[in-house]
């Protein structure tokens, strides 16, 4: 019998943007959302905690298949509902993996696939050592929880993460940091992959992405210059983590373009991804839609361009007094090629709040028009 309601645990802006494509593929889809009012409410059946088991298991029995707007709910909790026959995709071996930069690091080392040098510290004098063979400086991340820049820190003595230590002591559980070598980069690309359960995979273009105060300012696709080996490399190294860890659905994974020539692992995304959303309107089939075909073991869409660039530009933060939708009349006046997503969300320095894209096959022009749409939304 055909699978075709989805519960999306999470009501972010990557559920909401789910809620299209599944209108259109006519599939139901239901979310857990953590809050009333959040950016998928349009969807939302439930609001509760997905860290507790009897919140998570009651709306997983309404669903046919189990994915996310987040990597955060508990291995434990996921386990439970794959034993008692609930799909869930990315299963919880592989969003293992996702949830922890330590695991993900040892992982992805034991596959031969291409890392900065990394070491598990548990204390200064082990976060010294490593300083000493590296440098000076390096990158200390926790393992859990940290995105867009949090979590994140680079360090030139021993003492620089005393703080997260004494976090990790204080917790009971102990556990270690991660610490890297700070990679000389030319730039940051991600390379996302759909991957079904039945084994099919699709590759979208690699892109390149342009980070601001540590979060995604613009995404460019194709990331210029990358035809060719840049592009083979970044696609074979996104199967092979796609195949290596099991994971089903759409997978992020953000690499640095080192000075010497080097294409390295960062982060990992087990879940649609801001590096994604270009592919709306960028590419035959989105990765919204492509996600939802993944989960439900579909064959998998296009992935080719619909034009020879695509640029999206975050909106961040949004206007300071007002709504979105209070500028969208001189926004979309001003530039009727442009698409524009909101999120739903209030306007908050920092916060993600809505893209623009735009197409087409002048790079100048695209850019261009991409960065003044997104404009009217500032200040």
């Amino acid at each position: 019998m055909a699978r075709n309601t989805i519960g999306v645990i999470g009501g972010g802006q990557l559920a909401r943007m789910m809620i299209p494509p599944a209108v259109a593929l006519g599939i139901d889809i239901r979310v857990l959302e953590e809050a009333e009012g959040m950016s998928a409410e349009l969807a939302a059946t439930g609001v509760g905690d997905y860290r507790d088991l009897d919140t998570v298991l009651a709306f997983a029995q309404t669903v046919d298949v189990v994915t996310f707007d987040h990597e955060h709910v508990p291995p434990a909790i996921l386990r439970e509902l794959v034993s008692r026959g609930i799909p869930v995709h990315p299963g919880p071996d592989a969003l293992l993996y996702a949830q922890d930069k330590l695991q993900m690091r040892a992982k992805l080392s034991e596959l031969g696939l291409p890392v900065p040098d990394w070491a598990a510290v548990e204390s200064a004098d082990e976060l010294g050592a490593f300083l000493a063979d590296h440098g000076g400086r390096a990158v200390v991340k926790t393992a859990r929880g940290g995105y867009d820049g949090k979590g994140v820190r680079v360090v030139s003595e021993a003492s620089g993460a005393d703080d997260w230590f004494l976090a990790l002591a204080e917790d009971g559980r102990g556990g270690a940091l991660l610490v890297e070598e700070l990679v000389d980069f030319r730039r940051e690309l991600a390379q996302l992959v759909a991957r079904r359960p039945s084994g099919e995979i699709a590759v979208w273009p690699v892109v390149e992405t342009v980070q601001k105060d540590g979060v995604c300012a613009e995404v460019i696709a194709p990331a210029p210059g990358s035809a060719g080996r840049v592009a083979l490399v970044s696609a074979e190294i996104a199967t092979r983590v796609a195949e290596g860890l099991g994971v089903t659905g759409v997978l992020a994974v953000e690499l640095f373009e080192t000075t010497d020539g080097r294409v390295l692992v960062n982060e990992l995304a087990m879940r649609p991804h801001n590096s994604g959303h270009w592919s709306i309107e960028g590419a035959v089939t989105g990765q919204f839609e492509q996600h939802l075909r993944s989960v439900l073991d579909l064959p998998l869409g296009s992935t080719a361009m619909r034009e020879e660039w695509s640029v999206m530009v975050n909106i961040l933060g949004g206007p300071a007094e007002g709504s979105l939708q209070d500028r969208y009349p001189a926004a979309l006046a001003a530039h009727p090629e442009a698409k524009f997503h909101g999120y739903g969300k209030a306007p908050r320095p920092g916060r993600k709040v809505g893209h623009v894209t735009v197409t087409g096959d002048d790079l100048d022009d695209v850019v261009y028009s991409a960065r003044a749409a997104a404009s009217f939304f500032e200040g």
